[in-house]
């Protein structure tokens, strides 16, 4: 019988670093036993600039993490976020071998090698390649094996990045003397966290807006189909707030995530808020029209950003699963509101499942990291199919020549 294994899902973010440790059995039960944070500095809009500031930061989560779940990291699953990310639909194409012109294994494999295959600029490299579905001879198939046609076609979604930030995150994580098991970017560990198979199956686009960044996943069919990193988020709110209002942006911050509102309204023009909001003696007051003005202008500004970047596939039509806001930044009052009036498709707030049972868990801002988790437990299900796979093996086959 075979041991449970210690788990840990680790985000480096551009505020802070977040680790989860869960325990996984055989019985494919997951259990969060530890969690460990830390203010992250290093970091710009998800990208590493300062490799050593990373990965102090990076080891004290992780030491957190372990001394608060009593024992040692085993397998690592680590998020990835980044303007350097971007993704290209390219296919690949073959003609039926068989004279019966019957599908076979053969012919999907060179499809598939052909749509994977595709040449990179230096210094880039894959991260996912995702399936979106066959057609035979232009007809849409889940499964074309033993099918009869003449031409075989397969869709991918691919997902590229830079290759010195990659190598700069596992470099942080093997630092601590740990081999990272799979990386995942953000968008795709919130959006499996957060859309139900109904929602996937519908079309869905979920969106995680974070410190220095916002990641989407559009769904549909139940398969990612388009994937994206907008180089905007909430640090870009609070810089706003500090200049507009001439105040330090460590109060900046804080007077957003107490007071800021992405919908203005009649009543704020009269409604004033401390900019301290500690009772202290000389605390000043600010307008609570210019702040909801200012968070408004920026929040809108994004969302006609991501607008612009979806075009038709963001319609009522095209995605009748709306939108779900997840990250930090959606705890913003009215953002939900302001989101569906921009896009003009229904848009909600993200939800965790019933498994996530802390409570502190369930804030939007820990949407990656059990996402990064809930792929782990996956990858156990998979891997009891395989039992000869050594633990870094799915990464390796997946960024095959990476290291060469």
């Amino acid at each position: 019988m075979s041991r449970s294994k210690i788990v840990g899902a680790i985000e480096i973010g551009t505020s802070k670093v977040v680790v989860l440790v869960a325990e996984m059995s055989e019985g494919r039960m997951m259990n969060i036993i530890g969690r460990g944070q830390s203010t992250n500095v290093g970091m710009k809009k998800g990208q590493i600039m300062d490799i050593r500031s990373v990965s102090d930061c990076t080891h004290a989560a992780i030491l957190a993490a372990e001394r608060s779940a009593g024992t040692q990291i085993e397998h690592v699953y680590l998020s990835l976020t980044g303007s350097h990310l971007w993704g290209f639909r390219h296919p690949g194409a073959t003609s039926i071998s068989s004279s019966e012109n019957l599908v076979s294994r053969n012919d999907i494999l060179r499809a598939v090698e052909n749509a994977r295959n595709k040449a990179l600029e230096p210094g880039e490299v894959y991260i996912h390649h995702i399936r979106n579905g066959f057609l035979l001879d232009g007809t849409p198939v889940d499964n074309p094996l033993g099918r009869s046609g003449s031409h075989l076609e397969v869709q991918y979604w691919h997902v590229v990045a830079d290759e010195r930030q990659v190598k700069d995150s596992i470099n942080v994580i093997n630092g601590f003397g740990l081999d990272v098991n799979d990386i995942v970017v953000s968008a795709l560990a919130s959006g499996t966290l957060l859309a139900t198979e109904e929602e996937k199956r519908m079309g869905v686009l979920v969106v995680d807006i974070g410190k220095g960044t916002t990641d989407y996943v559009l769904y549909r069919g139940r398969r990612a189909v388009q994937t994206g990193v907008i180089p905007v988020g909430g640090d870009h709110v609070t810089n706003d707030l500090s200049l507009g209002l001439r105040v330090k942006s460590k109060l900046a911050e804080g007077l957003k995530k107490r007071s800021a509102k992405a919908i203005i309204q009649k009543e704020d023009r009269t409604q004033k808020v401390p900019l301290v909001g500690d009772l202290s003696i000389g605390d000043s007051f600010h307008s609570q029209l210019s702040i909801n003005k200012i968070t408004h202008a920026r929040l809108e500004e994004l969302f006609i950003i991501l607008k612009n970047k979806l075009g038709s596939a963001l319609t009522r039509k095209n995605l009748p699963g709306g939108v779900i806001l997840t990250g930090g930044v959606s705890k913003t009052a009215q953002i939900a509101e302001l989101a569906e009036l921009t896009l003009d498709v229904p848009v909600s707030l993200g939800t965790s499942p019933s498994w996530v049972q802390h409570e502190e868990l369930r804030q939007p801002e820990y949407a990656t990291v059990l996402g990064l988790l809930y792929n782990a437990l996956h990858d156990q299900q998979a891997e009891e199919r395989d039992k000869g796979a050594k633990p870094q093996t799915k990464w390796l086959k997946k960024m095959t020549g990476f290291f060469g």
